[in-house]
């Protein structure tokens, strides 16, 4: 009779103990994620780091027929250029000291310039640079904006991804959404999942799946349905969520001609704080 009672009352409390606790409200939730959205790369802005870069060619039954991994050493970029990639080793042999040397006191003259040419900057000059600035944020906006305007966005649970507490996210273009930028109609073409930090609103992964073929660049490369990329992100020195890899496989026609199937990796460690005002430092002239 007591071993009976002691089996009832585990059936009564295991629906208990097993209950999980109501999730967040999401259209409050999805204010405090998208309160936070930035680009990636406003975010590595002012952090220099490793980035190594996996490409493979595969065939027709997804094996890698070729592939190149690039380590490079990537800077912040001086406003208005891109950001400065020192490759460091190709398909694991390292570059030159001799070579590094060489490109090292090349960027050095740059930044050289670069701090002259600032020097002269005039008013207008400043105004122009600051209206740039402006510009990005703005499109920035309107681009996160589009996005929720173009897709179905629905909560569908909690997961812990590297012991991480998330909120769980599916994305889809909603039926007859109409989007205001070239940005929304690229849009249209994926949908996927997301998964947000709980306790910071901050996106820790991103899946996505390429729905039908899409087009890029003026249309000479299409990318095919079934194509898949993802993101993952870290808290960095507990001060920034910072880009930790990108992924994606795809099959597109280049050219409208020739049809490739291609993966690639895109693994990025070692950050460090860095300005644009120290980079003179980096690397003098030997």
């Amino acid at each position: 009779m007591r071993a009976t009672l002691i089996c009832l009352a585990t059936l009564i409390a295991v629906p208990v103990f097993c209950q999980e606790r109501p999730l967040p409200e999401a259209q409050g939730f999805l204010r405090e994620v998208r309160s936070r959205l930035q680009p990636d790369e406003v975010r590595q802005s002012d952090y220099a780091y490793v980035e190594t870069r996996r490409d493979q060619t595969l065939d027709k039954s997804g094996r890698a027929t070729r592939e190149t991994v690039t380590v490079y050493e990537s800077y912040p970029a001086l406003p208005g250029e891109a950001r400065w990639l020192r490759l460091i080793s190709k398909n694991g042999v390292p570059v030159p000291a001799a070579e590094l040397a060489k490109k090292d006191r090349a960027r050095q003259e740059h930044v050289l310039k670069y701090a002259r040419r600032l020097e002269r900057q005039t008013d207008r000059d400043r105004a122009a640079e600051a209206r740039r600035r402006e510009k990005a944020r703005r499109e920035n906006e309107a681009n996160v904006d589009e996005a929720f305007r173009v897709y179905d966005i629905r909560m569908l649970g909690r997961e812990a991804p590297g012991g991480h507490d998330t909120i769980v996210f599916s994305f889809a273009p909603k039926p007859g959404a109409r989007p205001r930028t070239k940005e929304g109609k690229v849009l249209r073409h994926f949908a996927g999942k997301m998964w947000v930090s709980e306790t910071e609103h901050e996106p820790v992964r991103l899946e996505v799946e390429v729905l039908d073929t899409a087009s890029f660049g003026l249309g000479l490369v299409r990318v095919h349905q079934g194509s898949h990329l993802a993101f993952e992100r870290r808290k960095v020195n507990g001060e920034e969520w910072l880009p930790a890899s990108a992924s994606y496989t795809a099959s597109a026609r280049v050219l409208l001609l020739k049809q490739v199937r291609v993966s690639a990796t895109m693994e990025f460690s070692d950050y460090r704080k860095f300005t644009v005002a120290t980079e003179t430092t980096v690397a003098p002239p030997k």
